[in-house]
Parts: structure tokens; C-alpha cells; sequence
């Protein structure tokens, strides 16, 4: 990249400009996101239930299912910024919170990586939600999340993510 031009600043990410340069010496013009990153949060309540949410989301104009998350504070450690945001979103204080993978959420226009763990050991708590926030926690099997995940009902990127990678490396050697 040649250089960058910011667009659009706001309080949790910034929209740039940036020349790129192909190996033909061609130059193209691509507006991107910068996000800070964020975390999901896999929170087990014990070995056969997990904690969704319900949460309304204004992007989409509609309540979706998800999985616990957030995004990092400036210097902010990921486990930190979960551990904060399992709290905040659910109640739950995890006794253990282990990083599982990471990954990035559209990298074709935005920079946005998210780092997925797994919390357990789980004691509630009230929740502390952000000012606008409609966050609904939803306990339910495993199986039924899984099964949301494969009707349609779950259409959110990070807890498809996170309950099918879940399922497919976490699982064999269960929480």
C-alpha cells in the first residue's frame, strides 16, 4: 500500500482510503475499515449448555442470536476484553477463559480480528449493559445451538464460528 487517507472517523473504527499496488505496477484505489479487533466468547454454564443471546441489532434492524462479544479497549489484552465483556453481557464471571483460535470477520473490506474463547467455571452475576444495549441471555443445550446453527435460525457470522468450531475441535475432548 502506498498511502492512506482517512474518510470517516468514528468511536470504535475509521474508514480509510489506500492506494495498492499490484506486482504489475498497476495502482487501484480501496476503501477499507480499521477496527480495533473483538472477541466472541464460547461460555459453557457446564458441560451441556451454553449461554446466547438475544440481541437486537440496528445494522440489521432485527434481534439476532449470538454468542457473548465485544470490542478491545486501546492496549486492551483480548482474555481481558472477554472476561469484561462475559460480565457485561451476561452476568457470568468465568473462573477459566481460554483462547480457542481467531479469526477475521470480512477481510475483503475490513481488518477486524476477532479472537474466539471458551469460559468456563461460570458464576452468575448481573449484568452490566452499555447504554442502548437489548441484550437478552438465552441458556440452551448444546445440541439446540447446534441445531439453530444448522436451521437458519443462527445467522450471525462469529457465533456460527464459534459454535461450529466448537463442535468440530472443542467438543471431541468436552469443557
Amino acid at each position: 500500500m502506498e498511502q492512506s487517507d482517512v474518510l470517516f472517523s468514528g468511536t470504535r473504527f475509521r474508514v480509510v482510503r489506500q492506494v495498492q499496488v499490484t506486482p504489475d505496477g498497476q495502482k487501484h484505489i480501496r476503501q477499507t475499515v480499521e477496527h480495533p479487533g473483538a472477541v466472541a466468547i464460547l461460555p459453557f454454564v457446564d458441560a451441556q449448555r451454553i449461554c446466547l443471546l438475544r440481541n437486537y441489532r440496528v445494522a440489521v434492524g432485527q434481534e439476532l442470536v449470538e454468542l457473548p462479544a465485544g470490542t478491545l479497549e486501546p492496549g486492551e489484552d483480548p482474555a481481558q476484553t472477554a472476561a469484561r465483556e462475559l460480565i457485561e453481557e451476561t452476568g457470568y464471571r468465568a473462573g477459566r477463559i481460554a483462547l480457542l483460535t481467531s479469526f477475521y470477520t470480512s477481510p475483503g473490506i475490513l481488518d477486524e480480528r476477532m479472537y474466539l474463547y471458551l469460559a468456563t467455571g461460570l458464576e452468575p452475576g448481573p449484568q452490566a449493559l452499555e447504554p442502548g444495549e437489548q441484550i437478552e441471555t438465552w441458556i440452551v443445550s448444546w445440541d439446540d445451538a447446534l441445531a439453530m446453527a444448522r436451521d437458519g435460525r443462527i445467522r450471525d457470522a462469529k457465533t456460527l464460528v464459534g459454535l461450529l468450531y466448537g463442535d468440530r475441535f472443542l467438543r471431541q475432548n468436552k469443557p
